[in-house]
């Protein structure tokens, strides 16, 4: 397989159209070519391209922000001589005087396939400024590592934050450049944008499942995004950061388990299975114990639940990690009604709105779960015609069938 930068840097045909341009890089640590070089220093060092500027996402360039809503500073680099702007510092949006700096901006990001994931939203940011400033986009595609399907409600109107970029599922099963032309569509933006596509992506082919196994070095996107199987959580698991429940950062399996010090993992999961076992599909869960060293609960033995999904019960078909995960919430709320479930603080520069709600788009999930009547029949039929019409609607932007 070979990513869009890969192409780029061996076809001399795409890079002629760049040479006399200057040229902007988006990128963060797993921004790398095929031999682990960062695209950084691949494109600076290809003959008659000008690199005149860098960009760095939420983490920032070298991906070394531990948590949300720790801002990255603007620096120079030294070695390049240009400046790395941060798009999470003080600023979200690219600033005019930022603009200015480049002719194209190189979008080069390792996306996880979830709404939720920020690089999303920078990407929609930067496609809105390169409309109003007359700027080219060109993102060097990379695979969406949890492949093809789609899970959870549509964003509803109104609901769009930092973590929530427009009217996309949970899981929206696009690759970054296929979500670029989605929003050119949804946004009706007038931008020269362009993708340099992914060749022998196989998002159907097992064991990857949308991640090449065995033919690609996993690099953290993010700094608690540390393998594949954390990806493939990721869609259910994030929500565990609008919850009091550790979602297991400080250990060295984040985003795969959810616990907390007070919590009765067995009976958790015991009640799990009897309210909805085919939600538990597709993935080996075990109950476990953990001590974070950081962030929720830190220095404090949790108990848990982990969800392992690197062996072979894992079906990529079935397994649905935002059900999951919300089975969990309801289990924990028949159990103990008066849990404090939801965390009320300040999330992705929000302070108005509960962070259960902007990382799901809305307040039907959080309503379903304190709903003791509601059962899971009513999640599903809040969530089914949405990805129904999700899967109708990408079908105009998907450029690898």
């Amino acid at each position: 397989m070979l990513t869009g930068l890969d192409h780029l840097l061996a076809d001399s045909r795409l890079q002629h159209p760049l040479r006399g341009r200057r040229i902007a890089l988006l990128a963060h640590p797993a921004s790398v070519c095929a031999d682990l070089t960062h695209a950084l220093d691949a494109l600076a060092a290809l003959p008659g391209l000008r690199l005149t500027a860098a960009f760095g996402p939420q983490h920032g360039l070298r991906g070394d922000k531990q948590d949300n809503m720790v801002e990255s500073p603007d620096f120079h680099d030294p070695h390049l001589g240009i400046p790395v702007f941060s798009l999470y510092g003080t600023v979200r949006r690219p600033t005019p005087a930022m603009m200015d700096s480049f002719d194209v901006l190189l979008v080069d990001l390792q996306d996880l396939g979830c709404r939720i994931y920020t690089f999303i939203t920078t990407l929609r940011y930067v496609l809105e400024e390169a409309a109003r400033h007359g700027k080219t986009v060109i993102v060097l595609d990379r695979p969406n590592p949890v492949g093809r399907p789609v899970e959870g409600t549509l964003l509803q109107p109104g609901w769009e934050s930092f973590v929530g970029a427009g009217a996309l599922p949970m899981r929206h099963g696009l690759t970054l450049g296929e979500l670029g032309h989605w929003f050119v569509r949804e946004l009706g933006l007038d931008v020269d944008y362009q993708v340099i596509a992914l060749h022998g992506w196989q998002p159907t082919q097992a064991p990857g499942h949308g991640w090449p196994l065995g033919e690609r070095a996993w690099i953290n996107p993010s700094p608690n995004a540390p393998n594949l199987s954390m990806a493939r959580c990721y869609a259910g698991t994030v929500m565990l950061e609008g919850t009091t429940l550790s979602e297991g950062r400080g250990t060295t399996r984040p985003l795969e388990l959810l616990g907390a010090p007070d919590l009765d993992a067995e009976r958790l999961l015991a009640e799990m299975t009897r309210i909805a076992p085919t939600w538990l599909a597709g993935c080996r869960p075990r109950v476990c114990w953990f001590e974070p060293t950081f962030h929720k609960h830190a220095g404090r033995l949790c108990a848990g639940v982990q969800f392992h999904v690197e062996d072979g019960a894992y079906r990529h078909d079935r397994f649905r990690p935002w059900r999951l995960l919300a089975l969990a919430f309801k289990a924990l709320r028949r159990l103990r009604p008066d849990y404090p479930l939801w965390r009320d603080f300040p999330y992705e520069y929000e302070h108005d709105r509960l962070a259960i709600d902007l990382i799901n788009g809305g307040e039907a999930l959080r309503r379903w779960v304190d709903d003791d009547a509601a059962t899971p029949a009513d999640l599903e039929a809040l969530a089914a015609p949405d990805e129904a019409a999700w899967i109708e609607t990408r079908q105009a932007v998907l450029l690898y069938r």
